[in-house]
């Protein structure tokens, strides 16, 4: 592999971690239309409360089900993304990542309320890599996969 390509796919691998970090940065936030424009125009959103397809229903979907308006405030709940594996080839990539949603308890402590993992096919549209399909599963010991509003992933 010659040094341009070995450098261009290092570019590609940062760029698709920033577009992992970015998915959690605008969920916790819950502005719904800078995270559905994280997806390619015919990109999937598929998990625990459903699917969507393309960044117009993908957005309409968490605006219903998560709801709420974008903001800088502290939430009550957000997620630690990791584990980013990511490769690429061309204009085309995957990645693996472990997602965990924290929550407060009653007693205002921190608490795993569930956890999971992302599988993601990633596109280059338009210069930008955005999530062509993004399966979301819940694979906390002893949970049930995220299914509701309070715990999107």
């Amino acid at each position: 592999m010659s040094d341009e390509a070995r450098l261009q796919r290092l570019e590609d691998i940062e760029a698709i971690r920033r577009l992992l970090v970015a998915y959690g940065k605008h969920l916790d936030r819950r502005d719904f239309a800078a995270y559905a424009a994280l997806f390619a125009r015919d990109g999937v959103w598929d998990g625990g409360f459903g699917a969507g397809t393309g960044p117009a229903e993908i957005q309409a979907m968490m605006e219903k089900m998560i709801g709420g308006r974008a903001n800088d405030d502290p939430q009550r709940n957000y997620h630690l993304m990791s584990s980013f594996d990511i490769e690429v080839d061309g204009d085309m990539g995957q990645a693996w990542s472990r997602w965990t949603f924290v929550s407060l308890d009653a007693e205002n402590r921190p608490r795993v309320h569930h956890a999971g993992r992302y599988d993601d096919e990633l596109a280059r549209e338009d210069g930008a890599w955005k999530f062509k399909r993004r399966k979301v599963s819940g694979d906390l010991p002893g949970q049930p996969p995220p299914s509701g509003p309070l715990d999107p992933a």
